[in-house]
């Protein structure tokens, strides 16, 4: 094989400098991630990628988003969102649920409650 044949299998193996799985609880395809207000100071020595994710997840982006924008694989983005949070530099929340959200009659009687103010 060639160097060009091993192109698509080097870069995703040396931007994750070898790692297979990311650390701690795994990302959820449809997981919300949101860059944290303090990460703006503590980008030194971070990988491009990484920054490039810090800047997407500036409003809330969900793993399958962010894999498309930066054109990698779920796994990829996986291992190098693990490294953003081993750091405390994003959070990372389930996507709201429709059992999750409040009731309609509830959100009713908040809006007439307003109204009433």
């Amino acid at each position: 094989m060639t160097e060009q044949e091993f192109g698509p299998l080097l870069r995703p193996y040396t931007l994750t400098r070898g790692r297979t799985r990311p650390t701690g609880p795994d990302f959820d395809m449809m997981m919300i991630i949101r860059t944290t207000p303090s990460a703006y100071g503590r980008t030194a020595g971070l990988a491009p990628e990484h920054l490039r994710i810090l800047n997407l997840c500036r409003s809330p982006s969900s793993v399958a988003d962010i894999a498309g924008e930066l054109n990698l694989s779920l796994n990829v983005v996986r291992i190098l969102l693990s490294d953003l949070r081993d750091q405390g530099l994003i959070t990372a929340r389930p996507q709201a649920t429709v059992a999750q959200l409040p009731q309609e009659h509830i959100l009713r009687e908040v809006i007439q409650g307003l109204q009433a103010l």
